[in-house]
């Protein structure tokens, strides 16, 4: 596994955003947080292209591993959760859990979200809109 999709990027990435393909590039493996999951068919399931995405999901499950959340994951959560509000810098508690995740494995996380900045021992990567 090279790097973690947050919500956003999988979302765009079943848009087919040019952006997103030029960042994953050559990215041998992607992989998709269990809570990511949970939002991105959250999403779907309120969306009048219901159909189209979920066909997306599942034409394209192959090409991701999916993280599961586990006792060491529940660590590094408590851990960011902590110095997060140490700091004063909270952030969304799906957002923790992705964070704990890409700590867990020292995988990058594809995001939008400028506020996984705040979180020590982890890498971040954002794309470029198309222009």
């Amino acid at each position: 596994m090279a790097l973690i999709l947050d919500t956003n990027a999988l979302s765009a990435f079943a848009e087919g955003d040019p952006g997103i393909a030029r960042e994953i590039g050559d990215e041998p493996h992607l992989a998709i947080p269990v809570v990511v999951l949970s939002e991105y068919l959250y999403g779907v399931r309120r969306s009048r292209f219901r159909r189209r995405y979920e066909r997306w999901l599942s034409d394209n499950s192959d090409a991701f591993t999916l993280l599961e959340i586990g006792a060491q994951t529940a660590s590094h959560y408590a851990d960011i959760r902590r110095e997060l509000r140490d700091a004063g810098l909270p952030i969304p508690v799906n957002d923790v859990w992705v964070a704990a995740l890409a700590r867990e494995y020292r995988l990058a996380v594809l995001t939008r979200d400028r506020h996984f900045e705040a979180v020590t021992g982890i890498r971040i990567r954002a794309w470029r809109p198309e222009t």
